[in-house]
């Protein structure tokens, strides 16, 4: 049983939510809690330059919302979003915040996955911790 169990929520992957929170539900120990945790990739500076940002348009406060809605409010799940590499962000997250195991999803690999890597491979090897890979599929 684990004390604290990173969920890492990819925007483009939601199906897989339900499945994972259930599973560190399962695996959570009595007392513990659970993180949510989308990853924003960082904005290009020359991006920047042709985007007007406004206080009401804030991504993370929108995903950081959408992130308490799955989680129900449940007292035991925070809800967290980081900008930065995927692959780098989680599991450098677990490392400052002493999670205990991270649960990330991962879809059947295919040929651009072997020459690029997949998000699910880049946290294995880095993770400071146990690493759960659900495979979607």
């Amino acid at each position: 049983m684990y004390q604290h169990i990173l969920v890492p929520v990819a925007l483009d992957h939601e199906g897989m939510t339900a499945k994972k929170l259930d599973l560190a539900r399962n695996m959570l120990s009595k007392g513990g809690r659970i993180t949510l945790l989308t990853v924003l990739e960082d904005v290009p500076a020359f991006v920047t330059e042709f985007v007007d940002l406004k206080p009401e348009n804030h991504l993370k406060d929108n995903i950081r919302s959408k992130l308490r809605s799955v989680a129900c409010d449940a007292d035991d799940i925070a809800c967290e979003v980081v900008t930065g590499k995927a692959g780098v962000a989680i599991s450098q997250f677990a490392q400052q915040h002493q999670a205990d195991l991270i649960i990330v999803g991962s879809h059947k690999p295919g040929v651009q996955d072997y020459f690029l890597g997949s998000t699910a491979a880049r946290v294995v090897r880095r993770a400071p911790c146990s690493v759960h890979v659900l495979r979607e599929g």
